[in-house]
């Protein structure tokens, strides 16, 4: 008994050591391991006893906790961890399923490619191509139209150089240049409509150089009047940064241009500037010292190919379903209708996209590179500035439709934000305005290049163009995000056929419709 009372005392103390262990493995059981604590892990607690206590008196519980918890959390199985698809996560790698979307695409896109070559046949025909620019092999309208262009050119240039010379004050100058400007414009609205064997394929491509012609020239006259300008104010050195008055160079720093005016009022330069792929005009571009002729014939490949697609998928995929829509719009029969928009929304976006890399990335970095416009990698000196070759920005990103605007096509945005919008707003009109006024420059040149070659006028084209201001209002107002994203591609998607089918109905019903009838009265 006497044995056993000595021994009560190192009892007790073990006791208050295995609480503490108990407490530990209390700890050890929020953390779900409760069951693990073995006789080891208890006998090492009660060796390092006082060590215990010395690190809870220090105020160092986590460590002492950590040294414990270390064995246990080799054997977890579960961490904080969100779901892969939900936005919490922050995973972002949907590669795989992208894969899966484009194979899908192809897949059904195949399908309905087989059944349309069941259906219809091969209908792919090169020598009909040429038929839709020429009415007679022995009459070229479209393209004596775009040599005739030549004399508004030098029209152009002969009056900059009396400007320079002071010749002409500047407001006979202004009145001539846009007069000059005005005929470019109506000039070849007038042969299109009277030159019976102008084709509407025809009317396009010559009213679409006409136009770029237009913008070309206006922007020459701007930057030579700031150019007097400066050179009035007694500037005595230009910078390529002063070619617009209100521009400066980031930095602060002026570069020099390699052309001083009125040394830039040449033929040769003229000429560079109108083959340019730019709207803007420069005094002066920076040129690369070689060709790259492997970039070259890639882009020149690119072309080729991508033409020939494009041609190929009109004829194939987008004619027969633009004429088998031709019944219900004649029935008015609204079902049917939203039926062929739907089927020709795939076809005709498919083609836009091949257009679209076809025209601005193909097409301008060829001509760029045939110029000899510098990439903008290649500086031969600092002071060079490099040449300009960004002509789309990621608009396939736009959660706004403004933002789409600002980024499909750099070349036009540049030009309306230099010559347009800017000089609108020194005037002291509204952004919303100016925007506004904007939308409507580019309704009016969709329409002109829509309906003269047609010879007919019909407001879809203006129409549709306008209504980019309201749909960006909502889109702006009411969607962020994704849900923007889709919704300029859901304008993108459906607005163009709907464009399509109006135009193609007006166009069958006018040349098709009403000339028998008129045989038979």
């Amino acid at each position: 008994m006497g044995d056993k009372l000595d021994k009560l005392p190192v009892s007790r103390k073990r006791r208050t050591t295995i609480s503490g262990g108990s407490s530990l493995k209390t700890n050890g059981k929020k953390s779900g391991c409760e069951n693990n604590v073995d006789n080891s892990t208890t006998t090492h607690t009660v060796t390092n006893k006082t060590h215990v206590k010395t690190a809870q008196v220090a105020g160092k519980p986590t460590k002492e906790k950590g040294r414990y918890e270390a064995p246990y959390d080799k054997l977890r199985c579960h961490r904080l961890q969100e779901s892969l698809l939900s936005s919490a996560s922050g995973y972002s790698n949907y590669r795989g399923i992208l894969n899966w979307c484009v194979v899908m695409l192809v897949l059904s896109n195949a399908r309905l490619f087989l059944e349309n070559l069941i259906k219809y046949g091969i209908l792919v025909d090169p020598i009909q191509v040429v038929s839709l620019f020429l009415k007679d092999p022995y009459s070229w309208p479209a393209l004596c139209l775009v040599l005739v262009s030549n004399v508004f050119i030098l029209a152009a240039l002969y009056i900059e150089k009396r400007l320079s010379m002071g010749f002409f004050s500047e407001r006979v100058g202004f009145w001539l240049h846009f007069f000059n400007l005005s005929m470019i414009l109506c000039f070849p609205v007038a042969l299109v409509l009277m030159v019976r064997s102008m084709t509407p394929v025809g009317g396009v491509f010559a009213l679409t150089v006409y136009t770029i012609l237009f913008l070309k020239l206006y922007s020459y006259k701007d930057v030579n009047k700031w150019c007097r300008e400066i050179r009035h104010a007694r500037a005595r050195t230009l910078a390529r940064s002063q070619s617009f008055p209100m521009a400066h160079k980031a930095n602060g720093d002026a570069v020099q241009a390699h052309v001083t005016y009125p040394g830039n009022l040449k033929h040769r330069d003229l000429y560079y500037f109108v083959f340019a792929p730019t709207l803007c005009y420069e005094l002066s571009f920076p040129r690369s010292p070689r060709i790259r002729k492997r970039f070259l014939l890639r882009r020149l490949f690119e072309m080729l190919f991508f033409i020939q697609l494009l041609v190929g998928l009109i004829q194939q995929w987008m004619v027969p379903t633009i004429q088998n829509s031709m019944k219900p719009f004649k029935d008015m029969d609204y079902s049917r209708i939203i039926e062929r928009l739907l089927k020709l929304a795939v076809p005709n976006h498919l083609i836009w996209l091949i257009f679209f890399y076809w025209f601005f990335h193909s097409s301008m970095n060829f001509v760029a590179e045939l110029m000899q416009l510098k990439e903008p990698t290649e500086r031969m000196f600092i002071s060079t500035p490099p040449g300009d070759r960004e002509f789309y920005r990621d608009w396939w990103n736009s959660e706004t439709v403004t933002y789409f605007w600002q980024n499909w096509n750099i070349p036009v945005h540049k030009w309306c934000i230099r010559h347009f919008y800017k000089p609108i707003l020194k005037r002291g009109t509204s952004k919303w305005a100016a925007q506004t006024a904007v939308f409507l420059a580019s309704a009016f040149f969709h329409e002109y290049l829509v309906s003269v070659p047609l010879k007919m006028f019909r407001p879809w084209a203006f129409m549709g163009m306008m209504s980019q201001i309201p749909l960006a209002w909502f889109v702006g107002r009411f969607l962020r995000g994704n849900y923007g994203n889709a919704a300029v591609w859901i304008s993108l998607i459906i607005g163009q056929p709907v464009a399509v089918l109006m135009y193609v109905h007006d166009y069958y019903i006018l040349n098709y419709e009403e000339t028998p009838v008129a045989g038979m009265a």
